[in-house]
Formats: C-alpha cells, structure tokens, sequence
C-alpha cells in the first residue's frame, strides 16, 4: 500500500508516473495514492498563528502562538499572524483586535500579518477569496475536483444509509463519475453546486508528527470532500492549505483538535503540486478534572488574566511550561530564555492540566523579580488608582511595597497587603482564641509601659530616627521589662498593629507613623493613625476583658 510520508523539513511532493494523466481524473480518478518527497534542507523556518476572531484569546490558542513564536525565535525564522476569518457570520473586527491586543500584550510580536504586513499578504482569509478560488479552478480543470450538484436533502439521505450499514459517513460519489452533458445540463438550469476533491479509493496516509510521532489514515475512510460551499465560499481545509503554501509556512504547530484535517489537507497539498511543511500538534489543555478547560472552569481567556492583574511575563512563562520543560527542575523563565531553551522535540504530547493555584504563584515570582522602581511604580500607581494612597509614587511607597511585597502574588493583592497594614483589629485580635494567650501574659502591664513611652515622646522620637532609632529604642524598652525575643515582640505587635502576625514588625510601625505624619492615606482607606491606637490602648478595660466582656466597644469608638 503506498503511502504519503510528511514530517521532515519542507518536502517536496512528486506524483509517482504510475497515476494516470490528468485528462482521465475527470472521471476515473480511483486509484491507488502514491507519492515520494523530497526535503529542501536550505528552506527558511516559517511558521503561523491563525486564530479566527470569534471570540477572545484563549489560552489555549496563546500557548499554541507562544510554541510558534519560541520555535520561530530559536530558528532565526519568521513568526507570521493570519487570521481566519471566513465565518463572516461569527467574525468579527472587534475579536481581532482584542486578539492582536492580548498577543502584543503577552509579547508576541509578528513578523508578518495584520499591522505590519509583508511580501505574503494580504493575512485575513476574507482578503484572499480571489486566491482561493483561482486554485480551486486549477484542480476543477485538472479533474482532481469536480462539480458536485446534490441537494442538502440527498446528503442527509446518504449519511442515513450510512448509518443503517454502520459504514463511515461519506459521500457516495454520485456526481464523481458524472458526463459532461450531465454536468452542463444542471448549470444550465441553475442548480447550486459545489466543488468536491477527488479523494483515492485505496492507500494511506502517513506523516510523522514532530510531537506525537507516526500517524497514519486510511483513505477509504473519508470520502470526496467539499473545499467549495455553493454559494463560492471556499471551506476552512482548502483556505488552510493554500494559504500554508502560498505563504511558504514551513512548520505548522497546532492544537491537537486539528489532527484529523491533516488528511485532507495533505491531499490537497499533492494535488496543487505544494511542498509539504512538517506537522507539530500540541495537545490540549486540560482542567483539573482532566477535562478539556472551558468557561466552566473559571477563566479561559487571556484578556481575563490581565484584567485579574497577570503579568505578561508570568503568563508566558506558565503557558511554556504547560507541556514543555528544559530537561531541569527550573520553572522560571524570561521569554528569552525561554527562546534559547525552547526545542519540539521537548513538548510532550500527553495534555497538560491548567493550575490557577501555579500560575498565581509564578505570577508573585516575576512580580518581586521586576526592578525594585518598576514595581514600586506599578503598586505605587494601583493604590492611588483604588483610592487607598493620595500620590503614586514617593518614600512611603518605596518602603511599602518593599516591606508588603512578599505577601503580593498579583498586583490586585497589594490592596488588601495594604489596607491590612493600615488597619487596627485590636478588638477582634485580643477577644479571639489565638489572641488569649497574650492578653493572659500580663499584657496590660506592657501596654501600660508603653504608654509611658508614648506620654513622654519616647516612643516618637525613636520612630523619627527610623530603623536605628526604633532598635535601640525596643532594645531598651525589653530591658526594662526583662522580655527578649517572642515574649516581647509578640505583644508589642499586637499592641501597635492590633494583629498576631505580619511583616517586620519595626518596618511596620515605622511605615504607619510615616504614613500618619505625611498624610498620604486616603480618608476613605481606614486608617488608624498611632496617635489614635494609643488613645484606643488608653480606654481599654483590660480586668473586663479578661472576664471576657465586650470590654473594647467603647475603645473601638475612638477611632471612628
């Protein structure tokens, strides 16, 4: 059985002299399928994303633009953008820019297509109609295709058939082996038509998948096909495979879900006398249950991610790893290293489960990777936006974000990193479980020194000296009480912050005296000033609290 062997480096496809010439495909066209290639090794690397604007990127459709755009990259080649939009009902221009947007925003830049142009253009499908139907004309007079005039009630009837005989639904050949006058006879009524391929009775197809290695089809198993709907519309294999040769594509990595159409497009690339590119097909992404990820898994689309506060880099970055590694246990990548590591032969073919809990975790690992000024800009600028902070930039802002950014893995964190700084839960924190220990450690006794120092202008003065001024003075202030370690730091914390737990408690208390002095807080961020936590800490019935009264109700009316 002879076959059609794809899957080396832009190959040559040459009909064997056994198949007959083409005045006898006109009606006799069932034979056995049989071709060689041949590899052009000098060929540039070329490859394409081809999305059809009908709705936004997913990241599925990212991914597979991020494994084209790496392999061109890593091959010196050419990463060409065309979009498919032949479903004019479902196209729209609206999706094509939000397409371009989320693919520039992502960082991948096209070497050809939309917005740049170059010498294969134009790279919208609905620009190239005149192309499509100047070929499809070229294999109806080589009789490798051929009018087909049946009505969409007779096809129905076919695959009934089909069905009954649990037999493959495909095209019975009726008008295959149609005469001319039969042929004329229909045009001259007017009857809507279509063109069909001419598909070979016998024979295989096999390619080999630069991922997923041998494939193979049988041919008996298709069927003429349809590449011209009747209203001249040309059909999406037909527009693929010319529009992969005329522009010169030389690998063509997709999704897995277009596997099957490999078939038919191969024939297609013999009949045209086309050289063949190399076939990659990525699997799928997957939902933790394994199933394929959609919109009911929570968000599929790359717009939504950076509306969530995703960082390109972090997107890029976890997209690569969805199927593909370097061989090491690293996880973090820049897109150039990602461009020097990136091989086909690494991406593996089995799915790759989508992990939103990662993603967020990679996204904190390139947010605190940034320059220590892009992201205090980039905080900086959020909590002006939402109201929290006055200004966007500045000492305060430096300093914050360098003590909160640890507990930041999106951007949108660094409000409630902030607002929790800013806060003042002492009532909850000393009626709570956790917090009980410490109100039984002569918690009173600390908080009545610490309003000495307060009083005295202690406390302030050392704040104003900064972190020098606040470890001496803290170092003093323990000696006093002859408390080290956790047993003086863990009620000062709660004292001053209203909080068990946080960052460094100094950087803290320093950040909230700044931001209590320069008054760069929003009115409307809930701030508790220090001066205000100490008049709070002043009215605290502390023998009612331990008889567990709501001894803080009156304490907490300060503040407001």
């Amino acid at each position: 059985m002879a076959a059609l062997v794809a899957g080396t480096p832009w190959m040559r496809i040459r009909v064997i002299p056994e198949l007959a010439p083409p005045l006898i495909f006109r009606r006799h066209f069932r034979r056995n399928f049989s071709v060689r290639a041949s590899v052009d090794s000098n060929a540039p690397v070329r490859v394409r994303f081809a999305p059809s604007p009908t709705g936004n990127l997913h990241v599925g459709g990212a991914r597979t633009a991020l494994f084209n755009y790496l392999f061109a990259r890593s091959k010196g080649g050419k990463f060409v953008l065309r979009i498919e939009d032949t479903d004019l009902e479902r196209s729209t221009r609206e999706s094509e820019e939000a397409v371009l947007r989320d693919l520039a925003w992502l960082g991948l830049d096209w070497d050809e297509g939309p917005g740049v142009g170059g010498d294969y253009g134009p790279y919208r499908q609905s620009e190239r109609n005149s192309m499509y139907k100047q070929y499809a004309e070229k294999l109806l007079e080589s009789g490798q295709v051929y009018r087909c005039f049946c009505s969409n009630e007779e096809l129905e009837k076919m695959k009934e058939i089909a069905e009954l005989k649990k037999l493959p639904p495909v095209y019975s050949g009726k008008w295959a082996t149609a005469t001319d006058e039969k042929v004329q006879e229909e045009l001259s009524k007017g009857t809507p038509y279509t063109y069909r391929f001419r598909v070979p009775k016998e024979g295989s197809l096999k390619i080999n998948d630069l991922i997923r290695g041998k494939v193979s089809w049988k041919l008996d198993t298709l069927g003429d096909f349809v590449i011209m709907r009747s209203n001249g519309q040309p059909v999406y294999n037909f527009c693929v495979t010319v529009d992969d040769a005329t522009m010169a594509i030389s690998h063509v990595i997709r999704a897995e879900e277009h596997l099957p159409n490999t078939l038919r497009q191969a024939l297609i690339y013999k009949a045209l006398g086309f050289p063949m590119p190399s076939f990659a097909h990525v699997s799928l992404i997957l939902a933790p249950d394994r199933s394929k990820l959609s919109k009911r898994h929570g968000a599929t689309s790359v717009g939504q991610y950076r509306d969530m506060g995703y960082l390109p880099q972090a997107m890029v970055n976890y997209l690569a790893l969805l199927g593909w590694g370097d061989g090491t246990e690293n996880e973090f990548f820049t897109i150039d290293q990602l461009v020097e590591k990136f091989s086909i032969g690494r991406v593996n073919k089995s799915g790759a489960v989508f992990d939103s809990t990662k993603l967020r975790w990679m996204n904190g690992q390139h947010l605190r990777a940034l320059p220590s000024e892009e992201l205090s800009k980039l905080i900086g600028e959020r909590w002006n936006s939402t109201g929290l902070l006055t200004e966007s930039e500045g000492p305060f802002i430096d300093e914050a974000v360098q003590l909160l950014k640890d507990g930041i893995d999106l951007v949108t964190d660094s409000d409630t990193a902030l607002s929790n700084l800013l806060s003042y839960p002492l009532r909850d924190t000393l009626t709570s479980s956790e917090g009980k220990p410490a109100v039984e450690d002569k918690l009173s006794e600390i908080s009545a020194s610490l309003l000495a120092a307060y009083d005295s202008g202690e406390l302030f003065g050392a704040l104003e000296e900064g972190h020098a001024g606040w470890q001496k003075w803290v170092k003093g202030f323990g000696k006093t009480l002859k408390r080290k370690g956790k047993s003086l730091f863990m009620p000062l914390r709660v004292l001053l912050t209203g909080k068990l737990h946080g960052p460094d408690m100094g950087s803290s208390v320093i950040l909230i005296y700044k931001a209590g002095n320069h008054g760069i807080v929003a009115p409307q961020a809930g701030f508790v000033t220090l001066k205000e936590r100490f008049e709070m800490l002043r009215q605290l019935d502390w023998e009612a609290l331990k008889q567990d009264h709501p001894a803080l109700e009156s304490a907490a009316s300060v503040s407001n």
